[in-house]
């Protein structure tokens, strides 16, 4: 690794701009941050993909492997991403910071804690829940209605146990008892908040803006009125600066926020992009899962709450991830006629990419058990799409397995940058908003609104939130809200469970099917296997 301070200096960034956590890694003082009005020069490259699968099909390891292609033939390139959250780690994927000779650096410190930032955010959060319980407690002249209290606690660690709770037992000095329960810190809206703030004054309104419940008139009671506002800024003072690291080639990298993409929105910070794409000519940044969930959501919340817009879409795709949407096992080499079924999967997603303006370029992602006769029936049928596609090989060979790529980026991006167009009118009622994703993004038929999601869209009406954006959670591992259908859907109903409003956010969070905001631990955690050796070093991530 090289030093941080010759990180920074490749991109003109002055020592005095940085706020330093060891010799690599940094944040950037807030005096270095771009304004709020300023639009970067650099091109935005947004790289997502199709529906993974549980492995996950190497999103991250693309971007940072793109980045360095770029580099690596001449271009100013920085990347854009999200920082890694413990319960994965400790769950399913034990790890997030890309793989191979595509990886960010320090690897291990931003895995495990980094420089706090989901920290702050957990407490900001864990806070402002204290000070409402407390207000219910001592009947402050708000006059809570503990029935109507929505804002739970949050936890960075997978745990089943605590979806849902009962708090305040124990008698009259422990609180009132009420039903509750605890979110991964990635889907708090508090996290949702510090991504797409971009200042301290937006921060702080968005933050006083945040609805906690309700009290026995019915009227809304926010962070604001808890008079929380303050106090949760000043916990994120350090967590709203960006984090700058770099990749295993030395490619600068702003490493900020982390909501996951199925319960959240799913993208790094509007000021760790805007920084990005300031400071170098291509900022690469990554959307969480498939281009169904962060994708649609980095053009429909993040662009359109900051005026970025992007240049270029790379969607990554991997034989087995095709297998799996053909009808395969991923398990095993299968049939031919499996990718080829799995490619009308890939067109599905391509006509998503096209309803926002763009012809993405497409990242054929390979494994080492892929073979010549699949990676040829991959270009083959992206050329039968008009798309052009360029074989990934960063994982065993860093950017030098990235060149095909990055050529293909440079020559989309000098193509003139299609106008920002969104898929809904702000002014729709929230149910048409939803049905536009569900049918143009999913492919669904129809939508089915539960009792309770039709109670919760009319109180979004009365309370006057009908004009903010949504958020749809659901499964990453199908376009449907069903995990095991996956392939290219037809004809299927989209059940919409719920509606939360996130007013601090600036969204609707839509909950469908049996998704959940607090993962579990899978049967075989990756925790069983990370341990501290004698010497002191993390192992096992």
């Amino acid at each position: 690794m090289r030093p941080i301070l010759d990180i920074a200096a490749a991109l003109d960034l002055h020592p005095n701009a940085l706020m330093c956590y060891g010799e690599h890694m940094a944040k950037l003082r807030l005096s270095a941050l771009p304004k709020k009005e300023a639009k970067p020069e650099g091109k935005i490259v947004l790289v997502s993909a199709i529906n993974p699968t549980r492995s996950g099909e190497g999103k991250t390891t693309v971007s940072i492997g793109l980045a360095q292609g770029l580099a690596r033939i001449g271009e100013r390139t920085a990347l854009a991403l999200r920082e890694p959250s413990l319960g994965p780690i400790f769950g399913v994927k034990g790890g997030g910071t890309g793989g191979g000779r595509c990886q960010l650096e320090p690897s291990t410190r931003i895995n495990m804690h980094f420089t706090g930032d989901l920290h702050a955010i957990g407490a900001a959060h864990n806070l402002l829940a204290a000070l409402l319980d407390n207000a219910i407690h001592f009947r402050s002249e708000l006059d809570l209605e503990h029935r109507q209290v929505f804002w739970r606690r949050v936890l960075d660690v997978n745990d089943r146990a605590l979806r849902q709770a009962v708090i305040g037992l124990g008698g009259h000095l422990n609180g009132v008892p009420r039903e509750s329960g605890f979110d991964i810190t990635a889907a708090s809206e508090v996290m949702a908040i510090l991504c797409l703030s971009e200042d301290l004054a937006d921060l702080k309104a968005r933050l006083g803006r945040i609805l906690v419940g309700f009290d026995r008139s019915g009227n809304s009671v926010t962070a604001q009125s808890l008079q929380a506002t303050g106090a949760m800024a000043a916990l994120l003072q350090d967590a709203i600066l960006p984090n700058l690291v770099q990749s295993t080639e030395g490619v600068p990298a702003f490493v900020h926020g982390g909501p996951f993409g199925n319960i959240a929105h799913g993208c790094n910070s509007v000021i760790a992009t805007k920084i990005a794409a300031t400071c170098a000519d291509f900022a690469v940044t990554e959307a969480g899962f498939g281009f169904d969930l962060g994708a649609e959501k980095f053009f429909d919340i993040k662009c359109r709450s900051s005026g970025l817009w992007p240049s270029v879409v790379v969607l990554v795709v991997t034989a087995r991830a095709l297998r799996i949407h053909g009808g395969g096992d991923p398990a095993y080499p299968g049939s031919i006629q499996e990718i080829e079924r799995g490619l009308e999967h890939l067109e599905h997603h391509v006509r998503s990419v096209r309803a926002f303006g763009f012809e993405p370029v497409i990242a054929i992602n390979c494994f080492e058990g892929d073979t010549k006769q699949e990676l040829a029936v991959m270009e083959k049928g992206c050329a039968k799409l008009g798309l052009k596609a360029a074989l990934f090989a960063g994982f065993t060979d860093g950017g030098a397995g990235a060149e095909a790529l990055a050529h293909a980026v440079t020559t989309a991006a000098a193509q003139p940058t299609p106008p920002a167009r969104y898929l809904y009118d702000l002014e729709s009622p929230p149910e048409e908003k939803i049905a536009a994703v569900a049918r143009i993004i999913y492919g669904a038929s129809n939508l089915e609104f539960s009792r309770t999601a039709k109670k919760d869209l009319e109180r979004v009406r009365l309370l006057g939130y009908d004009r903010l954006p949504i958020c749809i959670a659901k499964t990453h591992l199908s376009l449907s809200s069903d995990p095991a259908q996956v392939g290219r859907l037809r004809e299927f109903v989209l059940p919409v469970e719920s509606v939360r409003i996130a007013a601090g956010a600036g969204y609707l969070l839509v909950l469908t099917g049996d998704i959940v905001t607090m993962p579990g631990l899978p049967h075989d955690p990756a925790a069983h296997r990370i341990d501290l050796s004698d010497d002191g070093e993390i192992i096992g991530i």
